[in-house]
């Protein structure tokens, strides 16, 4: 009897897992989409969000609620707060690329799981439109506020919201490690895929 509750359970453990995995590779982002034949700008820019989508897909992969509420200081961000701003520059960044303006978002009744698959699905569906477009000046970023709107050129883009975001995976990253939970070491992100 205990012979075919341990098998039961060693297999529902798997099943549970392997689905696990399988939600997660359903995400974009798990890899690096092959890189484009041709250097063009949208092509290059659209690579500097797939090297996010990278990075943020495996900087958030399995955190747990205890490392979401982490903050290194009272001063500081927790790691969820850091979450909701990088999903927040992943709107301006999907806004560019759609030519919208951006108004302002609100995350407060999503799941972590919700905020990082749209984070994810935002930034391949702008890399993607990116990566098709011959004319980059069309990609303004166009804020509006209480005063009226204002709009900043593409090259914004690229030392804003993208580089932003950047350096925010890092700390996500950095705040899992000190929460006790690092994350993938196999996830490389110079290749762009997991070591094997």
């Amino acid at each position: 009897m205990k012979n075919k509750f341990l098998i039961s359970f060693i297999l529902s453990f798997h099943f549970f897992m392997t689905q696990a995995q399988n939600n997660s590779m359903d995400l974009p982002y798990y890899e690096i989409p092959e890189a484009s034949e041709n250097y063009t700008g949208g092509t290059v820019l659209a690579r500097m969000v797939d090297g996010l989508g990278f990075r943020y897909y495996w900087a958030s992969e399995g955190l747990r609620d205890q490392d979401l509420v982490y903050r290194p200081s009272e001063e500081a961000r927790t790691t969820e707060e850091t979450i909701d701003h990088i999903l927040n520059l992943s709107y301006v960044i999907l806004n560019s690329a759609l030519n919208q303006v951006n108004e302002g978002n609100d995350f407060t009744n999503m799941t972590f799981d919700e905020k990082r698959k749209l984070t994810l699905n935002n930034l391949k569906t702008a890399a993607d439109i990116f990566r098709e477009s011959e004319d980059l000046d069309e990609f303004n970023i166009v804020f509006k506020g209480r005063s009226g709107s204002k709009t900043y050129p593409l090259w914004n883009q690229i030392n804003g919201p993208i580089a932003d975001a950047i350096w925010h995976c890092g700390q996500v990253a950095s705040f899992r490690r000190s929460s006790g939970n690092p994350f993938n070491g196999k996830a490389s992100v110079f290749l762009g895929k997991l070591r094997e």
